[in-house]
C-alpha cells in the first residue's frame, strides 16, 4: 500500500513540473492567450484540461474629466501601448468617452470594429488579429486622432 502512495505522489510530482515546464511562451510578451490548466489524477491515469481566455485590450476615445479631448489610445490591460502582438483571439474594449468621437479598428481578416459617433458607451468585440497591420482612428477625426499596431509570429 506504502509503494501504491508513493507511486501516486510521483505521479502529482511529475504532472505539476510537466505544466510548469508547459506554461512559458519562450518569454515573448506579447501572448495572445491566458491558460488556465486543471489536472485530474485517477489511480495511474492523468487527465490535464486546458483552457484558454483571450487577451483583453482597451481602446479608448477621449479623456476621464475631458471627454471631448483629441486623443485616441489602444493598450493592453496592464496600461501599456500596443504597438506589436501576436496573432491570435483578443476581447477588445471600446471605451467611448465622447459624443464627438468614435473608436474604429481595422486590419487584416475582416477586422472592423468601431463605436457609433453621438453615443458614449462601453462596448467587447471578440476578435482574431492575423498577421499584418491594423489601423484606430476617430473617424470624424482621422488626421488627427489615429494610430496602428502590427500583428505578426
Amino acid at each position: 500500500m506504502r509503494g501504491l502512495h508513493f507511486a501516486f505522489a510521483a505521479v502529482l510530482v511529475a504532472v505539476a513540473f510537466a505544466a510548469v515546464g508547459c506554461g512559458g511562451g519562450g518569454g515573448n510578451e506579447e501572448s495572445s492567450t491566458t491558460t488556465t490548466s486543471e489536472t485530474t489524477t485517477t489511480g495511474t491515469e492523468t487527465e490535464t484540461t486546458t483552457t484558454g481566455e483571450a487577451t483583453k485590450l482597451i481602446g479608448t476615445v477621449g479623456e476621464e474629466g475631458n471627454p471631448d479631448a483629441f486623443t485616441i489610445t489602444l493598450t493592453k490591460e496592464d496600461g501599456s501601448d500596443v504597438t506589436t502582438l501576436t496573432p491570435g483571439k483578443y476581447t477588445l474594449e471600446i471605451k467611448d468617452l465622447s459624443s464627438i468621437h468614435n473608436f474604429h479598428l481595422t486590419g487584416p481578416g475582416g477586422v472592423d470594429v468601431s463605436s457609433s459617433v453621438g453615443d458614449t458607451e462601453d462596448k467587447n468585440y471578440d476578435i482574431t488579429l492575423e498577421d499584418g497591420t491594423y489601423s484606430f482612428v476617430c473617424d470624424p477625426h482621422a488626421s488627427q486622432m489615429n494610430g496602428s499596431f502590427t500583428v505578426s509570429g
